[in-house]
């Protein structure tokens, strides 16, 4: 079997692409788009932690979220930033505290004031311009990077997805009902797909992959194979 520090190399001296990772919460994106961008050389950024990065600013300083312009206010105090993928709200390490209840019941609602979007999606823009990045969301493919050159759409039956983040939530110290849980998934579901900003949708020539069945490495083998495609095409 060829080294895989060898692989990397050669991929590293091949043209870079933007790989977009969309789909539903606990379908596996923000893992997947992890171990990606590790084997590729990438840069994975996980979009979702932003915009709950942005949600617990708004909690811990009592904004009210239904006040537009209260909330833009508090934007121009925002600095998102990333460091060995860890994420840093005005220079703290936030985490695990981005991971919390209250946190997963007011993000899809933060997600949909378009001026949180707006000021997300310049960064994330940003981020990308030199390409060789992984990016996982909701609206990666479709507003962040419509011209990516692999776009991916991950999905998961409920009881999977609900069963995967109570997991989730239990290595980091949270426990959470599974009915909660799925009661949550549902919800920001309804959202996210119905918000009139960027709503949560498959790019038309995005790859559809249903996870209930397999298991995170057979997801990364799958899309780093895509990539690999993607990158030679280019």
């Amino acid at each position: 079997m060829e080294n895989r520090f060898l692989v990397r190399l050669k991929i590293a001296d091949l043209k870079k692409i933007v790989i977009a990772i969309d789909g539903y919460s606990a379908c596996g994106k923000s893992s997947t788009a992890k171990q990606v961008a590790s084997r590729l050389g990438y840069t994975f950024i996980d979009s979702g932690g932003m915009y709950r990065a942005v949600t617990l600013y708004l909690l811990n300083r009592g904004a009210d979220i239904k006040d537009l312009n209260n909330v833009e206010d508090h934007l121009n105090h925002v600095s998102i930033d990333f460091v060995d993928e860890s994420i840093l709200l005005n220079g703290e390490n936030v985490d695990l505290e981005i991971r919390s209840r209250e946190v997963n019941e007011n993000v899809s609602e933060v997600s949909a004031i378009s001026a949180v979007r707006r000021k997300m999606v310049r960064q994330q823009q940003e981020i990308g311009l030199n390409k060789g990045v992984v990016m996982d969301g909701r609206d990666i493919g479709t507003v962040v990077f419509p011209d990516a050159e692999l776009k991916v759409f991950m999905t998961a039956e409920m009881e999977i997805r609900a069963v995967r983040r109570q997991k989730e939530l239990s290595t980091k110290g949270i426990d959470e009902p599974l009915e909660s849980i799925m009661k949550n998934l549902q919800d920001r579901d309804l959202v996210d797909s119905t918000r009139v900003d960027s709503p949560l949708k498959m790019a038309e020539d995005a790859i559809e992959i249903d996870t209930t069945n397999i298991t995170l490495e057979e997801q990364v083998v799958q899309v780093v194979a895509l990539a690999k495609e993607k990158i030679n095409e280019n």
